[in-house]
């Protein structure tokens, strides 16, 4: 049985982070797609960015999202359905 790192939501659809853990594999996603984005688009104001550098980056972002969403739905205490609010 996987840990519980997240909780489901109590509106809508999904889960949020309840431990550190949860906490620091969603912090680096999100520092992952700013490197991703800093790296293969320039933030730097070098200039554009070619098209094979927009396709690598959006390919990076989906793989680090599907793996989030992969982690948080097996270390979620609960399944992941619509809940608008009531405690079942």
């Amino acid at each position: 049985m996987a840990p519980i790192w997240f909780k489901p939501k109590r509106y809508g659809y999904g889960a949020t982070p309840v431990t550190w853990q949860a906490w620091a594999l969603t912090l680096g996603v999100v520092a992952a797609v700013f490197v991703l984005a800093w790296w293969l688009i320039g933030f730097d104001g070098a200039g554009r960015p070619s098209g094979w550098n927009l396709i690598f980056f959006f390919k990076g972002v989906a793989i680090l999202v599907a793996a989030l969403w992969i982690i948080s739905k097996r270390t979620t205490g609960g399944e992941w359905r619509w809940r608008w609010g009531q405690n079942n």
